[in-house]
């Protein structure tokens, strides 16, 4: 998704929450690359608002590690290291493995049953070799679990610590092997849920995040050595 795609203007109601969703948007999507440097004069031509609100969103997603605040020159998107990427991970595997455990005991059968079709769609995606489809219903079928766990504090830290590799996690290549790999655990992690097995679908939730490290560390080490490359030119 480009800059241009995004709407144009920002309701003045919910103006807070809104830019800093719309700004958070453009990191996760990509459009604002790791260490790229935040505009904040097109932005806010862009959202139709002054610098006050997008400084605030700015300082927020700040907190968040998203964006990386430099003295007296604005804020520029975090590139994060190899060890970091590792770190966030292994939380982001603790976090949903205790979703995982608590969605049994709160999920209903219409979740369930919503579910199993988001991974129906998300095994035709797979098939169709359609990566982008096949990723956001991935995404969203890790989300519907986490919601189901009623755990608003679980999915508070949830939310700030898988956007930081979100990027990453839901995009970088898969090989065959290990499509078929993630294919198989969704298959098992519905299975869980069916039998409201906390313990065995949070084991899996766990193992299955950690399965994704070398392929998100070597997403973002490929994205490092492009921007090195990109330094090196343009220097």
């Amino acid at each position: 998704m480009t800059l241009a795609e995004f709407p144009s203007t920002i309701s003045r109601r919910y103006l807070h929450d809104e830019v800093v969703a719309r700004l958070r948007d453009l990191i996760l999507s990509g459009e604002l690359e790791p260490r790229s440097r935040v505009n904040e004069a097109a932005l806010c031509k862009r959202f139709d608002i002054s610098r006050t609100p997008l400084r605030e969103a700015i300082k927020l997603l700040a907190a968040e590690g998203l964006l990386e605040l430099l003295p007296n020159r604005g804020a520029r998107v975090t590139a994060l290291s190899t060890r970091e990427v590792e770190d966030v991970l292994e939380v982001v595997a603790a976090l949903e493995g205790a979703a995982g455990e608590l969605a049994c005991s709160h999920i209903t059968d219409t979740e369930i049953a919503a579910l199993e079709r988001m991974q129906e769609t998300m095994v035709e995606a797979w098939r169709a070799q359609d990566a982008p489809r096949y990723f956001a219903f991935n995404r969203q079928i890790h989300e519907a679990i986490m919601l189901a766990s009623r755990n608003t504090a679980l999915q508070g830290v949830y939310a700030m610590m898988a956007g930081r590799i979100q990027r990453a996690r839901y995009s970088a290549n898969k090989t065959p092997e290990q499509w078929v790999h993630a294919i198989q655990d969704h298959g098992e992690m519905l299975k869980f849920l069916r039998a409201r097995d906390g313990l065995a679908l949070g084991a899996l939730m766990r193992r299955h995040i950690r399965s994704k490290l070398p392929v998100i560390t070597a997403a973002f080490g490929k994205a490092a050595q492009e921007r090195n490359q990109g330094i090196m030119v343009s220097g």
